[in-house]
């Protein structure tokens, strides 16, 4: 039976981190790390098997797919919502399309898939506090293309049985990647700022309230997830609410001024402001608590220690 694993879009900010965890976890020859582009010295190439792959070449992805008895793809490559509104062809295209060829390649060779979807699906129509089940009328093209993922994802599940599997992830912070082009990225360039300059802009409000994620919980989500059996899943499948820790960016700053005290922030929102504006302040997560015992294991400060470790901060 094939079971070795493909992650697509292996050289971003969650890739990097997961085929390291996947790695560790199944051996290394047993994770085959894909992107659509190298990057020089970066820890997922040098590690282990890496191949270059356009997740909307089907030639290629088959071709990898029996080459190397894949049996789980963990698909992850996307372009993100600032990014996607600059180009929302692009995003579209890349979005729903690559995920279409992951599907079909899914069906054909019956494939286990992770597909991660976003707290992007929610519009302002949303509860401030958002439940699993509530109207998804996203504002952005990265939102209504993570929408169409998780319907992809259930009409797979109930028509092909495909076993695909996907979380919402909240705005996630890491240290180990840069952030990819999403509206909470400030929370992970704050640090780099902090560290380095000393002061920061900030491109939402002081009062931005958003459900943000440290890198390790979501990580852990992610396997314990796809480690579930299948009949303990209900119909939030395609996206499951996760929720990790909402704050207020003014509150961020705080914390890292326990740490470093002098550290100023000054706020002027752009566009996207907007973005933010039309998601929940918070998540309800009662149904992956329930149905795979989900539960984070980061609050803000200790997300901010973590990160300021993993920098390799010397604040004494």
């Amino acid at each position: 039976m094939a079971s070795r694993i493909l992650v697509t879009g292996a050289l971003g900010q969650i890739g990097t981190e997961l085929v390291d965890a996947l790695r560790k976890r199944h051996g290394v020859d047993a994770i085959i790390a894909s992107d659509v582009r190298e990057i020089e010295d970066h820890p997922v190439m040098s590690s282990g098997p890496f191949h270059l792959l356009s997740v909307l070449d089907e030639d290629e992805m088959r071709r990898l797919v029996v080459d190397n008895q894949i049996g789980t793809i963990y698909h992850l490559a996307a372009i993100l919502s600032a990014t996607g509104e600059a180009n929302p062809e692009l995003c579209e295209k890349v979005n729903v399309g690559g995920t279409k060829v992951v599907l079909e390649c899914a069906r054909e060779h019956n494939l286990r898939v992770f597909a991660p979807s976003s707290i992007a699906v929610y519009g302002p129509d949303c509860p401030s506090i958002a439940p699993q089940v509530t109207p998804l009328n996203p504002t952005t093209v990265y939102g209504e293309t993570k929408v169409v993922g998780e319907q992809l994802a259930v009409y797979y599940w109930m028509n092909h049985g495909v076993d695909v599997r996907g979380l919402r992830y909240p705005g996630l912070i890491s240290y180990k990647a840069p952030a990819g082009g999403g509206t909470t990225d400030y929370a992970v360039e704050i640090f780099h700022a902090a560290l380095e300059d000393g002061e920061y802009t900030c491109f939402v409000r002081e009062d931005t309230r958003l459900p943000m994620m440290y890198m390790d919980d979501a990580i852990r989500a992610t396997l314990d997830l796809m480690d579930a059996p299948a009949d303990s899943l209900g119909d939030a499948r395609g996206g499951y609410n996760i929720a990790g820790c909402s704050f207020i960016a003014g509150e961020l700053v705080t914390s890292i001024q326990r740490h470093l005290p002098d550290f100023t922030c000054t706020f002027e929102p752009d566009i996207r402001q907007t973005y933010a504006d039309s998601w929940p302040d918070e998540i309800e997560d009662d149904v992956a608590r329930r149905e795979w015992q989900w539960s984070p294991a980061f609050d803000l400060d200790a997300m901010v220690d973590a990160m300021f470790a993993g920098l390799g901060a010397n604040l004494d």
